[in-house]
């Protein structure tokens, strides 16, 4: 089995890293920077010596970045589940879900309601376009890392969720995301926004 996380220099990337590791998965560690990532790698090694880690570089804010990575991965010939990371937060989004004509706005920005409207957004795009497993790493009161990690390990090594698709996750088992969350009008427009903003 062949895994690939991104932001694994800190935090849950890390722990799911080294568990993933510890179950012989071969991680791919997706990263931004590549030197933080080699101390990363040469640290689980030390820990686990048998750890089948590979460092492959793709920046998120760039879409040259992405469509580069694309087009290496793609040469691998890997199969893929993704996993994307959202969290009990997309529940205090904005009241209109996603604030379309004043993302960047800092005039009316909320600190709280801008992280869950970024929450809300991963589960739309996991809906939309990727129909991947969506897992939640936090409730209202924060987990810590390792208890952060362990739906992303679960959905990642367990065969019970092979086959599912589009589903929400929290504390290791199916859970209900908000009805924004499951709004297929709202998923297309920011499905078409995303792709209007990357060809800017």
């Amino acid at each position: 089995m062949t895994s690939m996380i991104s932001g694994e220099t800190s935090g849950i990337g890390v722990e799911a890293t080294q568990i993933l590791a510890m179950c012989g998965v071969h991680v791919m560690m997706v990263v931004r920077n590549v030197d933080a990532s080699k101390n990363r790698k040469a640290k689980i090694l030390e820990e686990i010596p048998a750890a089948k880690l590979d460092i492959m570089e793709l920046d998120l804010s760039s879409l040259a970045s992405v469509m580069k990575f694309a087009s290496e991965y793609k040469s691998l010939g890997l199969p893929l589940n993704v996993l994307i990371v959202s969290s009990e937060a997309h529940r205090f989004a904005y009241s209109e879900g996603i604030r379309f004509g004043s993302i960047n706005d800092e005039s009316s920005y909320n600190r709280l309601q801008a992280h869950g409207q970024s929450k809300l957004a991963n589960i739309l795009h996991a809906c939309k376009a990727i129909k991947g497993f969506i897992h939640t790493l936090r409730k209202l009161v924060l987990k810590d890392v390792s208890q952060g990690a362990a739906t992303s390990c679960y959905v990642a090594l367990r065969l019970q969720v092979e086959g599912l698709s589009g589903e929400y996750f929290m504390d290791s088992n199916i859970a209900e995301p908000t009805s924004q969350a499951k709004d297929a009008e709202l998923a297309k427009k920011l499905w078409d926004f995303s792709l209007k903003l990357g060809q800017v």
